[in-house]
């Protein structure tokens, strides 16, 4: 695998159609009835924690975090995570998540959920939490409810839901 040069940079809103795009590739039609999907309804991602993986001048791939709530825990829901097929593994995804939470953990936020791989993300600082402490809007596998504490500490406890950043 040679490596190809890319770039991290944070999405702007001409990115969306390109966005858009990724998503319905990497997901499918079926992705608005995702449980993680339905968690982020009504809520619109962080600008300040999306961000776009770029070779060659073109976007290659997309991470956004989304601000929800676990319990009462304020904390972030990532994805998501979408790779055009022309540039997987090649080291972007990774790339755009330890930025995503770099800049998560600069802000100020302690806890970032996922619904994904653990032995994908687990080496991105994601661990599976214990069973049922969090519940999502749907159904899910509970060994791919994944946390990031990016302030260290007790893991949250509770439902996750939607919550807007006002």
């Amino acid at each position: 695998m040679k490596p190809i040069p890319f770039l991290v940079r944070l999405e702007t809103p001409e990115d969306d159609p390109v966005i858009d795009t990724l998503h319905e590739e990497a997901f499918g039609p079926g992705r608005f009835a995702r449980t993680a999907f339905r968690l982020r309804e009504g809520i619109a991602h962080d600008p300040r924690l999306s961000f776009v993986g770029m070779s060659g001048g073109q976007v290659a791939g997309s991470v956004r975090l989304t601000p929800i709530a676990i319990g009462s825990a304020k904390a972030l829901l990532l994805g998501p995570l979408a790779v055009s097929p022309r540039f997987k593994n090649k080291g972007i995804g990774r790339a755009l998540v330890r930025t995503a939470l770099q800049a998560a953990k600069e802000l100020g936020e302690a806890y970032v959920l996922l619904v994904g791989d653990a032995p994908y993300y687990g080496p991105l600082g994601f661990e599976q939490v214990a069973f049922g402490s969090i519940t999502l809007p749907g159904p899910v596998d509970p060994a791919r409810v994944l946390v990031a504490p990016l302030a260290g500490g007790q893991m949250p406890e509770g439902p996750a839901q939607a919550r807007s950043r006002s």
